[in-house]
């Protein structure tokens, strides 16, 4: 069956990674910016190994130029949401590509995006430094964070090339979005082995792990993962097409929901990897043959990890109630 129209909760999700390349194409267009290294020739986004997709990710933020730019991105991707009936969603913000890190212009970035509305989607942010741009830069990204903190921005994450440089070197600006009352998130164990997921629970202190999957090697971590409850931000068509894994029967989701360590699904930079949250749901069915209950449960494990107030969490758990 198709799961199109079964409510859906999406934790990592990366705002300019979820544009759409004709949206990119048509921004770069009107701004006569040259980007078209950055698809194919079926238009899509062209990339053959992670290194070249971070490139080309950073190459088609350079069709976003201004505040307006990111509100009609904002309300593409909650369009693009609400067709796959995605409730809720935690969309991870990057001021690198917001005015640079600057407080002022992030605050107008940040205030254009908000604008962006759909009926039956709430979004909320997760603001991000970047690997491999460095820790200075990430402090800049934390101050941004701090100061803006509140209804809407509701967490600080990490993304970027995890081969690049250590988690501790970023406990600055972690501790500076913690002691801001932000909740905490950072890739690990994507491309790097279970040491990575446990750096960034032990020296980041956070309370999710974007990917992760690669716990699975190490059989003593699943089980305290279990027995935390930190919760895993799991993208299985993100990281096959990415070849992290061969296939999405070689993907250990199961197997880590199965041995009680807390995931949810999402798809990361979904034109990027051509899929949805529909997809991914359809793909968890074929493959591991989940059903309506598993994704209830799926629905749960978001809803209970999601790091925005009480209050709105009531609202979607009312929406998932009445469905």
């Amino acid at each position: 069956m198709s799961w199109t129209s079964f409510p859906k909760l999406e934790l990592h999700l990366h705002l300019e990674g979820a544009a759409d390349p004709a949206f990119v194409r048509k921004l770069a267009d009107e701004k006569r910016v040259d980007i078209r290294a950055a698809f194919d020739e079926q238009g899509n986004y062209a990339y053959s190994s992670f290194e070249e997709f971070l490139h080309v990710y950073e190459v088609a933020t350079q069709a976003l130029r201004s505040p307006l730019d990111f509100q009609r991105l904002t309300q593409s991707v909650l369009e693009n949401l609400a067709e796959h009936n995605v409730i809720y969603a935690e969309a991870f913000l990057s001021p690198d590509f917001c005015g640079d890190r600057d407080l002022v212009a992030w605050r107008e970035y940040l205030a254009a995006i908000q604008e962006a509305h759909v009926d039956g989607v709430t979004l909320k942010g997760i603001i991000t430094c970047i690997r491999h741009f460095g820790p200075d830069k990430a402090k800049e990204t934390a101050l941004c964070a701090a100061e803006t903190a509140g209804d809407f921005i509701v967490g600080f994450g990490m993304g970027g090339a995890e081969t690049v440089g250590e988690q501790r070197d970023f406990t600055y600006s972690f501790d500076m979005a913690r002691e801001a009352g932000l909740r905490l998130t950072t890739h690990a164990g994507e491309w790097r082995g279970p040491q990575e997921v446990r750096a960034a629970i032990r020296d980041l202190g956070v309370e999710r792990i974007g990917h992760g999957v690669r716990s699975i090697e190490d059989p003593s971590l699943v089980k305290e993962l279990a027995e935390t409850g930190v919760v895993l931000e799991t993208n299985p068509g993100s990281n096959v097409a990415l070849g992290v894994y061969p296939s999405w029967q070689d993907h250990p989701v199961a197997k880590l929901r199965d041995a009680g360590v807390k995931v949810t699904v999402s798809t990361d930079d979904p034109p990027f990897f051509h899929t949805n949250m529909s997809h991914e749901f359809d793909m968890l069915e074929r493959t591991f043959g989940w059903g309506e209950e598993d994704f209830k449960a799926l629905n749960a494990t978001a809803l209970d990890a999601a790091f925005c107030g009480d209050e709105t969490k009531q609202d979607i758990s009312k929406l998932l109630e009445a469905t």
